[in-house]
């Protein structure tokens, strides 16, 4: 009997050890895969890739393969379900036409099996004035005629400034008319959305990106072969009237940077986005908390809740505050509280705010550069966008001598000189050996030192003095992994010590175009071996790396703490730098 009793305990034991390994087993499988298919599961095909046949050349060749087949997997048209997704607002899937479209086309199949509602916006939109959020009623992708790539995972849209990146690529991998319908997608969003859109949702109606329009077009333009030029002048002079639109927006108000004669970052919305994915509160309660901890509730980013503030004439959502025998600045983690709540509430400022969407229109969504949370991004004269500025109207130029308008050449070019003098009257440091950004508010250069100092190199607008000091400074910047974005550890995923693909390229080309191929070549190199290697373990491409530790693991505590796979303009990046590369370093970055 007692035998009996024992076997069968060995019996219960034996399943359900069984089972709990079962179980085990399963959750491992679970949490591992989890991660992929939530970003993407287009992506568990180009990840498992099979062994490359020559093996010596194993790893390069794995993440060539992967950057080919990620073109067709990140490409975006109205026929795949995938295009409507948006991971960062998770509602109803709308897709809107402009205004004056006269028939909406009948999508049919496109409303069954994807679940798309297809409606016209409210209103024409000529410019970002005209924008009015509060009319669209639900949020939804902005419809353009051609197909796009997008970066990946919650970037399921076509970006402003990614796509130069991501057409570089494109070109190298010879996928021109693809890279060109992208182009004329910009051309549609000018025509018929007001400009060139941080990105085609209705919520980004509001902003732009950095201008990057003249150089897609003369990249697309140059990738034809001569026969293909001649016969496409009009595409070039299509081309040049929606750049010279595009233009004038950043160098008329808002966009002008106060009586400097440059320009600055500016979105027309106000108050809180909406785009930030999970709750958008969640990040604004950080930067408020921030806030309260350092210069409690007098910090000029903040506005106290009170007679002269009420909660009425606010932006935003409330934040309270404890007060602890007199004091404020103790932030409460009650998130319930409301405008009768007997403790203090705070609220981020109107101000704030504007810098806010300004920082995002940046792309340097988000950094320390332009105050904590970059929320003074609006107060300042960059000199990334003015010497992308200066890099449009030299382009411009080019165009206008392509045409055979010598007079316009001769006036964009005279521009160009003007806006040069500016960036070394107000964005140059002789002292530091570096570029600035200018405050209009306090009549100052900033001194946070960051890696957009070699915007003037790649746009060319440096003198060779200025370009020689920029480089003496690299070591500032430089890691194992290429460069870093700042030297300040703010725990934001644009400072240290982050590198992010498009400015290692812009910094790489600046270098290489005043003769410090040497710099440029290394940079170029651990970068790209830094891609490679993390590869072999990860099986991704990645938004952005720890240039220090060489990994795409990241530690981002404020902002976007996610490190996307995909990834758009990193591959593209890849491609551009690895064709740069002379002979010897290719051929020992292959063995790596």
């Amino acid at each position: 009997m007692l035998r009996a009793l024992n076997s069968r305990r060995a019996i219960t034991v034996t399943i359900a050890d069984r089972f709990s390994i079962c179980v085990c087993a399963l959750l491992v499988l679970f949490f591992f895969l989890l991660p992929v298919l939530w970003l993407d599961a287009s992506y568990t095909e180009p990840a498992l890739q099979k062994p490359s046949m020559n093996n010596e050349f194993q790893h390069f060749d794995d993440v060539q393969h992967y950057i080919s087949v990620s073109w067709d997997h990140l490409t975006r048209s109205l026929d795949k379900c995938k295009t409507y997704e948006d991971q960062k607002i998770g509602d109803e899937q709308y897709l809107y036409f402009p205004a004056d479209f006269q028939s909406l086309p009948a999508f049919q199949e496109l409303v069954k099996d994807c679940k798309v509602r297809v409606e016209r916006l409210p209103e024409i939109i000529s410019s970002p004035d005209d924008v009015q959020l509060n009319k669209i009623s639900h949020a939804g992708l902005l419809y353009l005629p051609h197909a796009y790539v997008v970066p990946g995972g919650q970037f399921n849209e076509m970006y402003g400034w990614d796509s130069y990146f991501t057409i570089l690529g494109l070109l190298r991998a010879h996928r021109l008319e693809l890279a060109k319908g992208m182009v004329e997608n910009f051309f549609y969003e000018i025509q018929h959305y007001g400009s060139i859109l941080n990105a085609n949702r209705t919520y980004y109606l509001t902003r732009s990106q950095p201008p990057f329009l003249t150089s897609m077009i003369l990249a697309v333009y140059d990738a034809e072969d001569p026969s293909a030029q001649q016969k496409d002048t009009a595409w070039l002079q299509q081309a040049y009237d929606f750049a010279v639109t595009d233009y004038e927006q950043w160098t008329h108000p808002p966009h002008l940077a106060g009586d400097t004669g440059l320009s600055r970052y500016y979105d027309h919305g106000e108050g809180p986005v909406p785009e930030i994915i999970g709750d958008p509160s969640d990040y604004y309660r950080g930067a408020a908390q921030y806030f309260l901890l350092h210069n409690g509730t007098k910090d000029p980013h903040l506005v106290l809740v009170d007679k002269n503030h009420p909660v009425d004439s606010l932006v935003g959502p409330l934040f309270p505050v404890f007060t602890r025998d007199g004091e404020s600045g103790q932030y409460s983690k009650n998130n319930d509280a409301t405008a009768e709540s007997p403790v203090e509430q705070v609220t981020l400022s109107a101000d704030f705010y504007k810098g806010d969407r300004s920082m995002r229109e940046s792309g340097f969504d988000v950094s320390f550069r332009f105050g904590p949370f970059s929320g003074e991004t609006h107060h300042y004269a960059p000199v990334c966008l003015n010497s992308l500025l200066y890099k449009t109207e030299k382009d411009l130029a080019h165009m206008s001598s392509l045409l055979g308008r010598p007079v316009d050449a001769a006036r964009w070019n005279t521009r160009a000189a003007e806006r040069q003098k500016l960036i070394q009257k107000y964005l140059w440091d002789a002292k530091e050996g570096l570029y600035f950004d200018y405050n209009l508010v306090t009549h100052t250069l900033s001194t946070y030192e960051y890696a957009t100092t070699f915007y003037p190199l790649w746009a060319g607008l440096a003198t060779p003095e200025q370009a020689q000091a920029v480089v003496r400074n690299l070591a500032l910047f430089e890691q194992p992994g290429g460069l870093a974005m700042s030297r300040v550890e703010s725990q934001a995923q644009w400072d240290y010590p982050y590198g992010w693909a498009p400015i290692q390229l812009l910094a790489v080309d600046g270098m290489r175009r005043y003769g410090y191929a040497a710099d440029a070549d290394r940079v170029a190199y651990n970068f790209l071996s830094m891609v490679i290697e993390d590869f072999v373990t990860d099986k991704y491409i990645r938004e952005k790396y720890n240039v220090v530790k060489r990994t795409s693991i990241t530690r981002i505590v404020k902002g976007y703490s996610q490190n996307v796979i995909g990834f758009g303009w990193t591959n593209g990046v890849f491609l551009e730098l690895l064709h740069e590369l002379p002979p010897p370093l290719l051929d020992r970055l292959k063995h790596e």
